[in-house]
């Protein structure tokens, strides 16, 4: 298959290209948010992060395609073939910690991020970031935030961090285009709705990338609780470290946990509650 964009204009480039990565349907989700990184992205995303992951000799530096080479033909073949059936099932994990849970005056302190097939094996750990926050910020959080995050040694690594959150977005971003196709992937943590929170306001273009739905650990907790007691008597403790990193492994765990232990009814008893229920078939 070779595939040549052949357009000046950004936004019809990046809308042509969403059509691609697609194969048949337009989808406007990926192709706005390449026009968006180059209409307002003057700094580092419109620089460094081509449009949709266009790069190599056939891509300009503003994310249009130039077209003309044979690499720049794989390169548009790899990025359409990662919208695969397989990727689009990877799970993004991600754990921040904060200054505190006020989206409005707290930030991002550390983040982590790991990619997951649907199984749950690991396939890539991505960056593990301290972001740097001014001494006035890390003064005013609460008691218990002083208390655990200068414990853990957080807060004083905040203190000597040179990256900013513009740095670290970047990061993150690169990372996940390299790993999962745009707008298939949902966010996975354990209450990580709040996390995503503050992604949304912090590192949009990072959540721009992901799709809207979320796989929350703490959802399938509190049904465990009240559904099956005795496996929840014997989940997997968690060390509770408050560090980034190791929240994201402990919730991969516990949702190991879970899948082998709740999640655990045979095809066969899959037939037989169908049956039971007036069906006549296994519908999957």
């Amino acid at each position: 298959m070779s595939v040549r964009l052949r357009c000046l204009n950004p936004a019809c480039a990046a809308l042509t290209w969403g059509f691609l990565c697609r194969n048949t349907r337009p989808v406007l989700r990926a192709s706005k948010a390449a026009h968006h990184l180059h209409r307002t992205s003057a700094g580092v995303l419109r620089k460094h992060v081509p449009c949709n992951g266009l790069t190599g000799s056939g891509a300009g530096t503003d994310g249009t395609h130039r077209g003309g080479s044979s690499s720049s033909d794989v390169q548009v073949w790899r990025r359409v073939s990662m919208t695969s059936g397989s990727m689009s099932q990877r799970m993004v994990w991600v754990d921040l910690e904060m200054t505190g849970l006020d989206v409005d005056k707290d930030r991002i302190i550390e983040m982590a991020c790991i990619i997951t097939d649907s199984d749950l094996n690991i396939l890539a750990e991505g960056p593990n970031l301290i972001i740097n926050q001014p001494d006035s910020l890390l003064d005013g959080m609460s008691d218990w935030c002083k208390e655990h995050h200068g414990k853990s040694g957080l807060t004083q690594a905040v203190r000597d961090s040179k990256i900013t959150l513009e740095q670290a977005e970047y990061e993150f971003l690169s990372f996940v285009r390299q790993h999962t196709p745009p707008g298939q992937c949902p966010l996975a943590g354990n209450s990580v709705h709040a996390d995503k929170r503050f992604l949304d306001k912090y590192m949009p273009q990072f959540m721009y990338h992901l799709h809207y739905r979320i796989i929350d650990v703490s959802t399938i907790k509190e049904l465990c609780r009240r559904w099956f007691p005795e496996e929840y008597k014997i989940v997997p403790h968690k060390k509770a470290s408050h560090r980034a990193l190791d929240d994201i492994w402990e919730s991969i765990k516990e949702l190991q946990y879970y899948r082998a232990n709740v999640f655990k009814a045979s095809t066969e008893e899959k037939k037989s509650t169908i049956v039971e229920n007036g069906g006549d078939s296994l519908h999957t």
